[in-house]
Parts: structure tokens; C-alpha cells; sequence
């Protein structure tokens, strides 16, 4: 009987305790699937101000571990809860200083908050008494514990392997060099410090790609496109040197969460069997928002952050012109926020921007729509689509990173260019074969629901990764 590999993973997120975005939900799930295929894995994470200690049973299990910090020792207080259903132990971090906060991030920078989060969670190896094989390391926040391992005496840390994940290359962690002090580490380290400080500028994310072992990231599609300057972030020639170190998983989505047989927000619940049922959370939906209440109108569900990255802006004001129902959910930059108001202002029968988020909302649009748009600029992976799908809503995606991954066209629809016209022609496209070829639309549909999109798949393809760092 082989050995089972100790994995530790190190998150600024980890849904339920914490989640700002996806990442939250990656190491909420992808653990619990790693478990599965026997890994001996362990989540660490900082104890925010609003984690409920009485709501998970956190049990403090140590008190005031010292944290040599620069100048300073500093004091650390481990607890311990599982992820909520599991067995799977999951240690945060408590020190007030830096993590008392009602948010993750705080609107200031965050580098020395989460350098000292990474160093502190090296210190508590010998604590929690699990020492790993492997170091799994999600997005920039992070990266730094790559340097310290590299440069650090403890014994414990020599024979530790690094995985570095990254979820978004855009957010790369920039701050001042002087941080570096917080991790007892100087410019003159490592030759990755080096090469990175020569414009004055510290980058997390470089350091990571640099130092780890072994690097991946959330879509084999999207692993292409960061070693190209359209992508690349200006990163793409550090991401090139190590283009064989550097793999493509696309996440999984919580399958038990989201299902439209049990989902509790669902005014009907449904399957594949019992699919006419979908129809009453369409009619519920639009008789929610205002909208004119037509079961046989299309209607075309949009939930996202509202920025840049997303392709909002190509919504554009013709796009009235279509024989559809537009539904929007979600904040973000002012500038897409009034976008999509104006739409619904001007076109109230047509559009309904509904600029907050709310989950019973969200669960609503996924099972009301007939279409699930992601104009996406670039998408890392993406899980909008893949949930869409589980609904029996066709996603209609610009097929960049991970939706050119997830979606073919057996499961849905999509265009190349960031064009406001080839979204029109797509989308034109996409509402015409609703209408005229409703048995072809109802095999596609049938097709996404079967479409198995769990983190079971995911797990099996980071388990040969695993296995690779500690042949």
C-alpha cells in the first residue's frame, strides 16, 4: 500500500469560513474531493474578524506561538474546525493585527498582511504536528512562502515540495520591496528577488511563478494564454522560462450546492426527467422582476462581477432589438453598474438590472433562463457556465481560458473576437434556434445536465501533480 501524500493548503479563502470570489469556492471543494482519492490534506487560514467561531466550532489548540517578524516576535493563536460536513481539518491563524477586520482585503495594501500569514503558517508545522509533502499554494497572496522555504534553516521545511495555483494573473500582488522584512527575508536572498527588484517593485506573483516547483493554473486554455503578451500580464516571458513546469486544470463546481433537483431557492425543483418544471422558475422570475410574464420568451441570465474583465460594456443599446429578456445580477466598477441601469431604464419590458448580489437571486437566474451569457475579455476558468449547465441553461461564452475549455457546441454557444457585433450575431444566433429548433435545443440541454462537472475529475488530474513532486 503506497504511502498517502500530506498536503497542506495555504488560502487566503476558504468558503464557507471566508469567500470574496472563486477562489473561496476552490478551497472549499477541491480539498474534500483530494481527501477522496487519499490524500492526507489540511487547509491553513487566517481567522478573519467575521468568521463565526460559535457557528463552525473553532477550538483554539494552541496559544501564543512566536512568529520572529523583522524586528518583532510576534504572537500567533492556532484553532482548529473542520470544513463543515467532513472530516478535513482546516487551522486559522489569529492575530489580531493584521486579520481583526470585518473584510479579507482591506481597500490598503495587503502584502505584509499576507506574508506574515505565510510565515506564521510555517511556524505552526511543528504545532498542528503535521509537517507536509507538499505546499499547495493559491494565488499571490501567498506566493512568498515559496522564498521562505527556500531561505529559511528550519529543518522541518527542507524536504517540502510547492505547488503554486494561480486563479487570476491579472492580480499579481505588487507592493514595495521593503515588505520583505515582515518574512525575514532580503532583496539580496534569492536571485528571483534580484531580478524582480530591478524596477523597484516587489511582485508576489512572480515570485511564486519563479521559486515553486511545480505551477498550475485554473484551465488548460488559460495556461497557454498567459505565456502570450496578450495574456501575459506583463509576466508572459517568467511564465515561458518555466512553460514546463506549468499545467492547465479546470476547476470543478460544489455539484451538491448546486442542483436543481434540491436547490431550496428554486420556486419548483427539477431534473432532467421532470424538465417542463424549469418553466415555472422562468415564469417566477419574471413575475419577480417586473418583467412581462411569457414562458415561451427567452429570456438570458447574466450574474458577474461588474468589471472590465467581463465584457459588460458590449452589451450594447441595439441589443434591444432582440426577442429575449435580459436579467443582470451583481456590483462592481460605476461605470458598468450605470450601464446596465440605463439599459433597464430605457428598456424596462427588456432589461432588469438588479445591482446587488443576492444568492436566492442568483440560484432564480440560473434556473429561470434559457441562456447564460459570459462575454468574458479573458476568463481563468470560470464557473458561471459550468453552474448554468447543472440548470439546464445554455451558456453562450467568448471562448477565452476556461469557457473554451467547459463549453463546445453540444452544451452551448459562443463567438471569438471582444466585438460587440460577433456577441449581437452569436447571441442573435443562439435565440433563433431556440425558437426554431426546440428539439435540437432540448438535446443540448440534455447534454449540459449530463455534463459531469465535479470536483472529482479535478482532484484526480492535481493528484498526478502531487505525485510527480514527490517521486
Amino acid at each position: 500500500m503506497s504511502k498517502k501524500i500530506k498536503t497542506l493548503m495555504l488560502s487566503a479563502e476558504v468558503a464557507p469560513f471566508s469567500k470574496v470570489g472563486g477562489l473561496g469556492d476552490v478551497v472549499g471543494s477541491l480539498p474534500i474531493a483530494l481527501k477522496k482519492e487519499g490524500v492526507d490534506i489540511r487547509i491553513i487560514t487566517p481567522l478573519y474578524g467575521f468568521i463565526d467561531r460559535k457557528k463552525y466550532k473553532l477550538k483554539k489548540i494552541y496559544s501564543d506561538l512566536e512568529v520572529p517578524s523583522g524586528m518583532l516576535m510576534l504572537k500567533v493563536n492556532i484553532y482548529e474546525a473542520y470544513l463543515p460536513g467532513t472530516r478535513l481539518k482546516v487551522y486559522f491563524l489569529d492575530s489580531p493585527d493584521y486579520f481583526k477586520y470585518k473584510e479579507v482585503y482591506l481597500s490598503q495594501d495587503n502584502s505584509e498582511r499576507f506574508l506574515f500569514f505565510s510565515l506564521a503558517a510555517l511556524y505552526a508545522l511543528p504545532i498542528i504536528k503535521f509537517i507536509p509533502d507538499i505546499l499547495h499554494l493559491q494565488d499571490s497572496h501567498v506566493a512568498l512562502a515559496t522564498n521562505i522555504i527556500k531561505t529559511s534553516r528550519l529543518q522541518f521545511l527542507q524536504n517540502i515540495k510547492t505547488l503554486y495555483t494561480i486563479h487570476n494573473f491579472n492580480y499579481q500582488g505588487k507592493t514595495d520591496p521593503t515588505v520583505l522584512s515582515v518574512a525575514n527575508l532580503h532583496k539580496n536572498d534569492l536571485e528571483s528577488l534580484k531580478i524582480d527588484l530591478k524596477d523597484g517593485e516587489l511582485n508576489f506573483m512572480m515570485q511564486g511563478i519563479m521559486n515553486a516547483n511545480l505551477i498550475n493554473t485554473v484551465s488548460k486554455t488559460y495556461a497557454k494564454e498567459i505565456t502570450t503578451s496578450a495574456y501575459g500580464a506583463k509576466l508572459e516571458k517568467v511564465i515561458r522560462k518555466r512553460k514546463k513546469d506549468l499545467f492547465g486544470i479546470v476547476n470543478g463546481i460544489d455539484t451538491k450546492s448546486f442542483n436543481p433537483q434540491t436547490d431550496r431557492f428554486l420556486i419548483k425543483n427539477y431534473s432532467l426527467k421532470t424538465i417542463k418544471k424549469k418553466e415555472e422558475n422562468k415564469i417566477a422570475l419574471q413575475k419577480k422582476l417586473g418583467l412581462p410574464i411569457d414562458k415561451t420568451k427567452i429570456v438570458v441570465g447574466l450574474i458577474s462581477r461588474l468589471v472590465w474583465q467581463k465584457g459588460l460594456d458590449l452589451i450594447a443599446d441595439d441589443f434591444h432589438k432582440l426577442n429575449c429578456q435580459f436579467v443582470f445580477l451583481g456590483t462592481g466598477q460605476e461605470e458598468y453598474e450605470k450601464h446596465l441601469k440605463i439599459l433597464a431604464k430605457k428598456y424596462p419590458k427588456q432589461f432588469s438590472a438588479n445591482i446587488f448580489f443576492d444568492l436566492k437571486l442568483a440560484s432564480q437566474i440560473y434556473a429561470g433562463s434559457d441562456i447564460f451569457l459570459m462575454p468574458s475579455r479573458f476568463e481563468p476558468c470560470g464557473l458561471g457556465q459550468m453552474i448554468a449547465m447543472r440548470y439546464g441553461t445554455l451558456p453562450l461564452v467568448r471562448f477565452t481560458g476556461g469557457l473554451k475549455d467547459t463549453v463546445d457546441d453540444k452544451l452551448g454557444f459562443g463567438f471569438k473576437n471582444v466585438s460587440s457585433k460577433e456577441l449581437f450575431k452569436s447571441l442573435s444566433s443562439a435565440i433563433n434556434f431556440y425558437y426554431q429548433y426546440p428539439k435540437n435545443w432540448e438535446k443540448m440541454r440534455e447534454n449540459a445536465m449530463k455534463r459531469d462537472f465535479s470536483w472529482a475529475k479535478s482532484a484526480k488530474e492535481y493528484l498526478k501533480l502531487y505525485k510527480k513532486l514527490t517521486k
